[in-house]
Parts: structure tokens; C-alpha cells; sequence
């Protein structure tokens, strides 16, 4: 709270343990700390990952088995809470973690939401009476294992955010056709779940779309009618980069365009 003089000069007013500031203060960090990449099938996420320096890929679909990278095969969501107990006990070397992808992550939590759904008070038979009849949390009626889903979901984020100071989340896209002036259009949106896809990207600094032209891959953080994109750090807000390209037959990555700390 702010109390204003007769000549509307801000006066600092503090209550026990809180000091009211009077001045702007500068920003903490300009690079994201949380980063959504999505893009078409084979445009190059994994390879683009593979050429940023100390980053550890969590590699949820075999997509490193063909690269040179730091990677870690994940199998199941249950693999992550040891992976980062170990990352932790060795003092968090990592700059960087990357999921690729979070699509296969949201496939990967549905077992977890089904545990955390049968540990509810409304769950409790779900194993050996709910799961015969639905055969999945997701197929209750009303959408009610949804929320589990999520829950199980951003567990399994937050464990990882304790992990690494920059988290990198790797989707696919999905067209949706959309309506606008009584045309439809199909628009390129992360494919993810309904809520769970609003929470993700809300929670993200950065989400670009990764697309291929030519010998060269960019980046783009511009929103469109059929793209959802966006950034809250100035240098990427509305823009976009050549973040790799082919240079006499190597990939060259130019992440420093967007990691600028």
C-alpha cells in the first residue's frame, strides 16, 4: 500500500517486516528460466538440444539414440524422482534440463494419476472396481480424473525445476481448427491436454515454435492467428531467431540468442 502526500509524492509505509519499495527495481534475470519448444515431427528439437552446452536431455522417446548428448533415457514417470535426487547429491551440475518431450510425459503420468486418484476417499476401490469398468482414470465420467492428471503432471515438472536453474519442455504440435470471420483454419498449438496445456504454458517465460527452412532452423516467438506463441523476456518478446543451421555439413546452434545471462 502507497500513501500519497497533498502533492501525490509516494511515501514509504512499512508494516512489521515488510519494507515498501519507492523506486523501481532492475530485473533479476532477462533469459528464461522456463522454456517451451514445440514443432512439427523431425524438424530437429532433440538435435537442437544436443548443441547446447551443459544440457542434460531427459529422453522420454529414444529420440537421442541417433545423437552425441548428454541424455538420460526415461522409461516411466516413476524415473524421474530418483534421476533428480541424483542430479541433486551431485550439487546440481546441469545449466540446463530438458524434457522431450512433455507429450510423452502427459502418456508417462496417467499411471500416477490413477495412484494418486486411488488414495483418494473417492478412489479408493478405483484398482479393483473403477479401472475393470473405465479402463482408464482419464474415462471417468465428467472429466474427473483429469485433475489428477495434472496433479501428477506438474509434480513431476516441479520435481525437476529443483533440479537445473533453466528447464527446457519439448513438445509436439497439434492442428485445431478454429473459426474467424465464418472461416474455419487449422492453427499449430501444443499438444497437450485441455487445462494442462494452459497451466504449462502460463508457467513457462518462453514458447517458441521451432520450424525448418531451408538449412536453417528458427525460432519464432511471435504470436499469430495460427500459432500461439509468446515471451516474457524483452529481447525474445515478438520475435524470432535462427537458432541452428547447417554450416559446411555441421549443425551450428546459436543459442546465445536466447540465453544472454
Amino acid at each position: 500500500m502507497t500513501v500519497t502526500t497533498e502533492a501525490k509524492r509516494p511515501v514509504a509505509v512499512s508494516a512489521p517486516g515488510i519494507v515498501l519499495p519507492t523506486k523501481k527495481a532492475p530485473a533479476l534475470t532477462r533469459s528464461p528460466k522456463t522454456m517451451v519448444i514445440f514443432s512439427k515431427p523431425k524438424v530437429g528439437k532433440t538435435s537442437l538440444l544436443a548443441g547446447l552446452d551443459n544440457c542434460l536431455i531427459l529422453d522420454l522417446e529414444n529420440g537421442t539414440d541417433y545423437l552425441e548428448a548428454m541424455k538420460l533415457k526415461v522409461s516411466s514417470a516413476q524415473d524421474i524422482k530418483p534421476i533428480v535426487s541424483a542430479i541433486i547429491e551431485a550439487g546440481k551440475p546441469y545449466k540446463y534440463i530438458a524434457i522431450d518431450t512433455i507429450t510423452a510425459l502427459e502418456d508417462m503420468c496417467i499411471p500416477v494419476a490413477e495412484r494418486l486418484y486411488s488414495d483418494s476417499p473417492m478412489g479408493k476401490n478405483w484398482f479393483t472396481e473403477g479401472k475393470p469398468k473405465y479402463g482408464s482414470v482419464l474415462n471417468l465420467p465428467n472429466g474427473a480424473g483429469y485433475p489428477w492428471l495434472r496433479e501428477a503432471f506438474t509434480r513431476a515438472i516441479e520435481l525437476i525445476r529443483h533440479a537445473a536453474d533453466n528447464i527446457i519442455l519439448i513438445g509436439h504440435i497439434k492442428d485445431t481448427l478454429l473459426e474467424k470471420n465464418g472461416s474455419e483454419f487449422s492453427a499449430l498449438d501444443l499438444d497437450l491436454t485441455g487445462k494442462l496445456k494452459r497451466i504449462t504454458t502460463s508457467n513457462a517465460d518462453a514458447i517458441g515454435y521451432l520450424y525448418r527452412k531451408g538449412d536453417k532452423n528458427f525460432l519464432s516467438f511471435k504470436t499469430t492467428d495460427e500459432i500461439s506463441c509468446g515471451a516474457r523476456p524483452e529481447h525474445l518478446r515478438n520475435k524470432e531467431f535462427v537458432i541452428s543451421e547447417v554450416i559446411e555439413g555441421e549443425v551450428v546452434t546459436h543459442w546465445n540468442e536466447i540465453y544472454i545471462d
